[in-house]
């Protein structure tokens, strides 16, 4: 039996410090250890993307990464994404999209959508395709999850120009 190992690291803007054995996945360390349960695991290779979460503002499969090596790291969930209510405005749209259906792979598509639209400009449909290759989706066809990021874009920039316009 491996030894446990103590780590360190902020999870949704809290210092979290456990012991986990050398073998512990960040998911399973997320899931089981913190009870963050939006993290979710499919196909445990890396395929799926639902179990994305943000390493030090970097959209990374939990699945895919030992708990170990999050030690100092700044990890977001996306219940930490939900608490901030940084996305309040790309769940609406998801909403609004018909983009959500199940629901297993929308906290991934929630995650890469955050990162993508963290980036300046209105990305193109084509750069949100590419952006969603790494999550699986069994239901919505992606048309509507593309609608929704885009969507979300254009208000963004919008909302911008019109704060910029009132001299904010």
């Amino acid at each position: 039996m491996s030894t446990p190992v103590n780590i360190s690291l902020t999870v949704n803007g809290e210092m979290v410090s456990r012991n986990v054995t050398p073998r512990e996945t960040l998911a399973d360390f997320l899931r089981i250890s913190l009870e963050l349960t939006g993290t979710h695991m499919g196909c445990e290779m890396g395929v799926c993307g639902a179990c994305l979460v943000l390493l030090d503002g970097q959209v990374v499969h939990s699945c895919l990464m030992f708990a170990v090596q999050a030690g100092g790291s700044v990890v977001e969930t996306i219940e930490g994404l939900t608490e901030r209510a940084v996305i309040a405005d790309i769940q609406d749209a998801f909403h609004q999209r018909n983009a959500l259906q199940c629901g297993f792979c929308t906290p991934g598509m929630l995650m890469t959508a955050y990162a993508l639209l963290s980036r300046p400009g209105i990305p193109s449909r084509d750069d949100i395709r590419d952006a969603l290759s790494g999550n699986y989706c069994r239901c919505t066809g992606y048309e509507s999850i593309v609608d929704a990021i885009e969507t979300v874009a254009r208000r963004r920039v919008l909302a911008g120009r019109q704060l910029e316009e009132a001299g904010a």
